[in-house]
């Protein structure tokens, strides 16, 4: 476990087995590259001098090497450019990972509810696409009116939206699975407008059934589905009419604006459903890339993208006792609030304290109690105790009986 937690670490920081050892030496810790890879595949034993400087170089918490992940995730499409290295990919996988494992957990814990699976709609063609993507909205009971927010509308439907920031502009993003929940891993490092149209196509290969075609189809039965996700044909017949000699910039600005989809995904949207012919979509093309808004467009989609469930979960779960603080730091990534000083707390939960030791666990219950007998506390009288018992138990006993 601990050697493959080492090498999730190592991914995690995008460094290579020669590039710890030497990072290592740094702290006067000699060790090779072949001594660091057959920790990681369990042919030896790390030190705890090795586990500590390992945590330190490579900017995890110590206890991510002994935590054990009980999720295991099936990857599906990884979109992104030939440019982006093998490291970079094991990199982001291995982020992705343990937010996963870690945002089911807390699901589970808060939300104990059976979940709300997508639906696998079979689709061979772009016809189809488009009617998975309003079978995908019916489903979602969102109708066919623009989404505001469309990360958070998948979160409150139990998809997981997992947020990487890339830097160079290789990566665009990746599906997944986990025990029956649907994932995303999405790039925030870019304007909304082209977040959400990631999302929306990761989307469309979650739920779309492809069987063997390739993947070139794939990526074209995806857009397609992701534009018809964020821009209904309905009201895209409405708002540009069903056909056209030209489109207006300044009409195709403020539809960006109202749908969170990007000008030039609007040419492209009214080409597929035939409002313009061939012709006028070249030259629009053309004339986009003359302005250079296919690098950055004149006008910014201001909605809020931002991946929120996590966070509040967790928060959520440290506050109530359900969850200790170490357990959510253990991905080696700031969640927590740290205004409220959470991380830092020794703040034990029920479970904590049942895992410990016997006399470990009566030495802290006796602390706390020595603490409580220090302080005020309101005094009520027996029978106001009694008399709110009888109504919680009349109040639950007619739940059962109704």
């Amino acid at each position: 476990m601990i050697g493959a937690r080492l090498k999730q670490a190592r991914f995690l920081a995008g460094m290579t087995m020669t590039q710890l050892a030497d990072e290592l030496r740094e702290y006067d810790f000699p060790i090779t590259k072949q001594a660091i890879s057959k920790y990681e595949t369990g042919k030896s034993y790390p030190s705890a001098r090795f586990l500590l400087l390992a945590s330190s170089v490579l900017g995890v918490p110590s206890t991510y090497f002994t935590h054990e992940p009980k999720k295991t995730v099936e990857w599906l499409a990884f979109r992104c450019r030939k440019k982006l290295s093998k490291t970079e990919r094991s990199r982001i996988k291995a982020y992705a990972s343990d937010i996963v494992e870690l945002q089911i957990e807390l699901r589970e814990l808060l939300y104990p509810d059976p979940i709300s699976e997508l639906p696998s709609i079979a689709v061979a063609n772009l016809a189809e696409a488009e009617n998975a993507a309003e079978q995908l909205r019916a489903h979602w009971d969102v109708g066919n009116r623009p989404l505001d927010n469309l990360v958070q509308t998948a979160e409150d439907r139990d998809f997981v939206v997992v947020s990487w920031e890339d830097n160079t502009g290789l990566f665009d993003g990746l599906s997944a699975k986990c025990e029956g929940r649907s994932i995303a891993v999405i790039n925030t490092n870019v304007p909304a407008d082209r977040l959400r149209m990631s999302l929306a196509h990761e989307l469309g290969h979650l739920v779309m059934d492809i069987g063997e075609m390739p993947s070139k189809e794939a990526e074209k039965l995806a857009y397609r589905f992701a534009a018809a996700l964020l821009a209904p044909a309905d009201h895209v017949y409405q708002e540009l009419g069903k056909s056209r000699g030209h489109l207006d910039w300044g009409e195709l600005e403020a539809l960006k604006r109202k749908y969170g989809m990007s000008m030039a995904a609007w040419v492209r949207r009214a080409r597929d459903l035939e409002i313009i012919n061939h012709t006028a979509y070249k030259s629009l093309n053309i004339d986009l890339r003359k302005r250079k808004w296919h690098i950055s467009e004149p006008v910014q989609y201001q909605g809020d993208e931002e991946p929120l469930q996590l966070k509040q979960m967790a928060q959520r779960a440290v506050a109530e006792g359900l969850m200790s603080p170490d357990r959510i730091s253990r991905v080696g990534v700031e969640i927590l609030d740290t205004n409220l000083d959470i991380a830092e707390s020794t703040h034990l939960t029920v479970r904590d304290l049942l895992a410990m030791p016997e006399k470990e666990r009566q030495a802290i219950m006796a602390e706390a109690f020595a603490l409580a007998a220090e302080e005020e506390f309101e005094i009520f009288e027996a029978n106001e105790i009694i008399d709110d018992y009888d109504e919680d138990f009349d109040a639950e006993a007619i739940r059962e009986t109704t």
